[in-house]
């Protein structure tokens, strides 16, 4: 197939380029390079790279893909709070817009990646797809409409699905300590200690940034009556923790680091226990190629072969926040 990815030289990005060529298709991505320069490691590269804004694309740029895996976005909740005119821009209106010039153009297939913080501060354990929306950020916010706006567009030709992903975490080529797993064992690593800004309560679902992208190729191969008009979350769930059980789990790793409750972000309003029932329902074969224990191994290696260190953890080149800030205009 010939499949158009859009912020491929991401942090999931680049794990869904590589499984793509390795399944046999023909990857083009597309990445406007907020975040050039942030990889520690090499990116492999797509069969065709567009560097431009996923939002430039025409219907004719369009033509003669089988597929749209939509990765592009402003990536999370503090990035979103910066300038939520641009995350409302980029995240709800630009995912809308590119669905209905994907299917105006042919495209039979789009592949939206969503969140489970759509559910937010969750009113109950354990949610399913069925569950009340309850978004506590514009990030959230902008998952929320993209999938209510872009669902109606469905028909016979044009199938969207929506992959309602848990809070990514682990090993990529491109990088990120702005992810609670990532950011306490790279606490743990460069300042030897666990500093955990919450009290530590809030649930959250966790799945590796490969199985995401695992997950995208599941849904691009799919017959197209398993995945059409669905929002299916990703994740499994026995990998649902509250933030001191990640805690707990970087301290297994790194014994010389000390737990430390700092509590100064105050309460987390965001706090959901999701199930994953429906993602296994529809394709029983499909398994996690990681947990936590496994990926935060493979990390922590990582870690200690790039020599990661406080100014490391410091600086801007890992954290996306800081990145951006210096890529957008000043206000």
């Amino acid at each position: 197939m010939k499949i158009l990815v859009t912020g491929h030289r991401g942090y999931i990005g680049p794990h869904l380029v590589k499984l793509l060529q390795t399944a046999g298709h023909q990857v083009t991505g597309v990445d406007i390079g907020y975040f050039e320069g942030c990889n520690w490691e090499p990116l492999p590269a797509a069969d065709r790279e567009i560097h431009a804004d996923f939002r430039s694309l025409t219907e004719r740029d369009l033509e003669g893909f089988d597929c749209v895996c939509h990765l592009a976005a402003i990536s999370n909740d503090p990035m979103g709070d910066l300038d939520e005119k641009l995350t409302y821009d980029t995240n709800r209106d630009g995912s809308i817009e590119l669905a209905r010039r994907a299917k105006s153009a042919g495209v039979p297939r789009y592949i939206f990646s969503g969140s489970c913080s759509v559910y937010g501060k969750g009113e109950t354990l354990d949610l399913d797809e069925s569950a009340k929306f309850n978004p506590v950020s514009a990030y959230a916010v902008s998952k929320v409409e993209t999938e209510r706006q872009v669902s109606p567009l469905a028909d016979k030709n044009f199938s969207p699905a929506f992959l309602r992903n848990a809070t990514a975490y682990g090993y990529s080529p491109n990088l990120r300590i702005d992810l609670v797993a990532n950011n306490l064992l790279a606490c743990a690593i460069a300042r030897g200690d666990i500093r955990i800004m919450s009290d530590g309560t809030p649930w959250r679902p966790l799945v590796h940034c490969h199985d995401i992208a695992r997950a995208f190729v599941l849904f691009a191969e799919a017959p197209r009556e398993k995945i059409h008009n669905q929002a299916v979350n990703i994740g499994a769930n026995k990998q649902n923790y509250q933030v001191r059980d990640v805690g707990d789990a970087v301290a297994r790793l790194v014994p010389d680091a000390k737990i430390v409750y700092t509590g100064e972000t105050g309460p987390d309003p965001r706090n959901y226990r999701v199930k994953f029932d429906k993602l296994y329902t529809l394709f029983p074969e499909f398994r996690l190629k990681y947990d936590l224990q496994t990926g935060l191994e493979e990390l922590l290696g990582k870690y200690r072969e790039h020599k990661f260190n406080l100014k490391d953890f410091e600086g801007d080149q890992y954290v996306r926040l800081r990145s951006l800030k210096k890529k957008l205009p000043a206000k």
